[in-house]
């Protein structure tokens, strides 16, 4: 299993609370410095509230499937 893989799995045990507020989340990359990338979808890209969603939600998820991750990065979002 990719790494991908694994933080995608990570994360569709979060995806349905996502989406039950219109939003979602795309993995696009694992860094050789284990930085998870992302991008936010829907309303999770302008909402006020994404960067804690992103740091207490996604994050923690995939640092609990994956403890080498170092952290995760949305490419979009605003702060």
């Amino acid at each position: 299993m990719t790494a991908i893989e694994k933080v995608e799995l990570a994360i569709d045990s979060i995806r349905p609370y996502l989406k039950a507020d219109g939003g979602d989340i795309k993995v696009l990359e694992v860094t050789e410095d284990q930085v998870v990338k992302v991008e936010l979808l829907g309303s999770c890209g302008d909402c006020p509230m994404s960067s804690m969603t992103l740091k207490a939600g996604v994050e923690d998820a995939i640092k609990k499937a994956m403890p080498e991750i170092n952290r995760v990065e949305a490419v979009n979002l605003v702060s």
